[in-house]
């Protein structure tokens, strides 16, 4: 696949394309981008050097073998129906959102579709992106998919019943675990004066730590655990209210993340299935 088409710039298209130059994995003559704005994809273009501007996303779509969807989810049935004439049974589309269903994808247009669901630690090249492939991928595609994506992540291949969890964990878990971290630090300025600056720098240097000792597999979650936790010391006693108020948030934390992407997946249904066809 030579020509690899991005259809948005915005936060999470201009992450992906930037860390996949960054890796080396694609060179900016095989990038070609839209956006619905196209003075952004022009200024991107012009920062990262050599990247090619459709002036529509028919014009991309015409040359691409490989497009990546990297926009919201009420704009794809537009931009389906823009698509669709122009695309062939070659071509791959990757959509890089959640709530829509691959099979709703496949069915409005002749090409085959996977899904990859990036995080936000893509972009220091760590981390899991998570691939769904639809039915018409075959297997030197899937090679492809997982090959490009191994640049800049550990890529794990999903099926739909997960898709929700999965990327609760490896997408939404940078913000969930930002917030928790931000607690502590913000607790630490309250009931002992240390500055924000001296907080913030020790929790990120322990943070950077812990996921270095975890990459170089010296301990898993619960023997790291174990090993600070002396028992009778500080450490054990500073867990007291952990343990006992912490159970079953993260439990809350999913229940309501899978319930807003029900809401989201029947309005998304609803609104292409009203659509023309």
């Amino acid at each position: 696949m030579d020509k690899i088409g991005f259809i948005g710039t915005g936060s999470m298209g201009s992450i992906l394309i930037e860390a996949l130059l960054s890796a080396k994995a694609l060179s900016p003559s095989q990038i070609t981008i839209s956006n619905r704005t196209i003075e952004k994809a022009e200024q991107l273009a012009k920062r990262l050097g050599g990247l090619a501007v459709a002036h529509s996303n028919v014009d991309l779509a015409r040359e691409a073998d490989m497009i990546l969807l990297c926009v919201k989810p009420l704009e794809y049935s537009v931009l389906l129906e823009q698509l669709a004439p122009v695309l062939t049974a070659e071509q791959l589309i990757v959509t890089i959102t959640s709530p829509i269903k691959l099979e709703h994808l496949e069915s409005k247009v002749p090409c085959a579709i996977a899904r990859v669901v990036p995080s936000i630690t893509n972009a220091a090249q760590s981390g899991a992106s998570l691939c769904e492939f639809g039915a018409r991928v075959d297997e030197e595609q899937r090679h492809y998919i997982r090959n490009l994506f191994a640049h800049i992540s550990t890529p794990v291949e999903i099926t739909a019943p997960f898709l929700r969890i999965t990327s609760d964990i490896a997408s939404c878990g940078p913000a969930f675990l930002s917030y928790i971290l931000q607690q502590m630090i913000q607790d630490a300025v309250e009931e002992t004066g240390i500055s924000t600056e001296a907080a913030t720098y020790l929790t990120s240097q322990m943070l950077i730590g812990v996921a270095d000792l975890l990459r170089e597999e010296k301990f898993t979650l619960p023997s790291l655990q174990q090993r600070v936790c002396v028992p009778g010391g500080i450490t054990g006693e500073g867990l007291i209210p952990l343990q006992s108020k912490l159970p079953g948030i993260f439990a809350e934390v999913f229940r309501r993340t899978r319930a807003k992407f029900a809401e989201d997946q029947e309005l998304l249904d609803r609104y292409l299935n009203e659509q023309p066809q």
